[in-house]
């Protein structure tokens, strides 16, 4: 016997992240071509991480779908919620790799300065600018509450960024001839690109881990529990993230009396009120217990 209950946030379509892909598809091709043309490894560059974000967000499009329309069935009981988890992991990683195979292609070019056609470099820059730029406005709201949504947008500004930072170096090689301003900008670049990822690489292993999430302390949501009178003890408490979009928590409560059902349904009601307040924990799922002989450990180690 239990109590189970959940509060819901709502559902985030993939529209704005449709028209991101096309953007970026088109901002991709035209930066690579004019990247070889002109010979500008940060113009390249930008195309590369262009086209990872590419994959990346047809990644975070297809795992949105997955999570919004694919029902939970008898087999698949928590439907697809972790998809979008899953992607922001592998965005998160790409995002890495990138970073450090420009960082890679940066230091080589130090040795290897080339003269550069600036005016192409400038002109395709501004044009990632304006697209990805646009993408950004597209996405920031959806990437405040959703991982997933976040680690897409995180690509699309780290591309505008880029942008900007050719498009810098494009006006320093054009007025004033600096051309290892090229992979000096490439490889902060890098820099920023792994150090932005990391975060969130983190953050999508905790979940895959089913580790309780990073603000909530269990002796301090225990304490909360036991202020509840009627509560003697709480153990075997497991607290836990299906996805970015809130905290499960299950437990073991023992009474102090052996009261009636009714009752332990008004009971958990407080508890559960509590706990979303001031933990942000959206589903509980309680057992009661009493007089039972078993192990009171907070954390069940069997």
């Amino acid at each position: 016997m239990g109590h189970n209950r959940s509060h819901h946030h709502p559902k985030i379509t993939g529209k704005n992240l449709l028209i991101s892909i096309v953007l970026n598809i088109i901002i991709t091709v035209a930066q690579l071509i004019g990247g070889f043309i002109s010979g500008s490894l940060a113009l390249i560059s930008d195309a590369v991480h262009n086209f990872s974000d590419v994959i990346s967000l047809i990644i975070s499009y297809a795992a949105n779908l997955l999570a919004n329309k694919k029902k939970r069935t008898k087999k698949y009981t928590f439907g697809y919620k972790r998809a979008e988890i899953i992607a922001a992991f592998i965005n998160a990683t790409s995002l890495i790799i990138v970073g450090l195979f420009l960082g890679y292609e940066a230091i080589i070019r130090f040795t290897d300065t080339v003269e550069i056609k600036s005016n192409l470099v400038i002109w395709l820059a501004l044009l990632g600018i304006l697209v990805n730029g646009f993408s950004v406005v597209l996405l920031k709201k959806d990437a405040t509450h959703n991982m997933n949504m976040k680690s897409a947008y995180l690509h699309l500004l780290v591309d505008m960024l880029t942008s900007v930072a050719v498009f810098i170096g494009g006006l320093l090689m054009k007025y004033y001839q600096i051309y290892w301003i090229d992979a000096l900008l490439t490889l902060l670049i890098s820099i920023y690109l792994i150090y932005i990822s990391w975060e969130i690489l983190l953050k999508s292993i905790r979940i895959l881990m089913l580790f309780a999430p990073e603000h909530i302390k269990i002796d301090d949501v225990a304490n909360e529990v036991l202020k509840v009178k009627g509560i003697k003890n709480i153990h075997h408490v497991h607290i836990w993230q299906l996805n970015d979009a809130g905290s499960h928590l299950e437990a073991h409560i023992e009474f102090t009396e052996d009261i009636k059902l009714s009752e332990f349904d008004v009971i958990c009601e407080k508890i559960e009120k509590k706990l979303l307040e001031k933990f942000q924990i959206n589903h509980c799922n309680f057992q009661p217990e009493f007089i039972r002989d078993d192990k009171k450990d907070l954390i069940n180690q069997d």
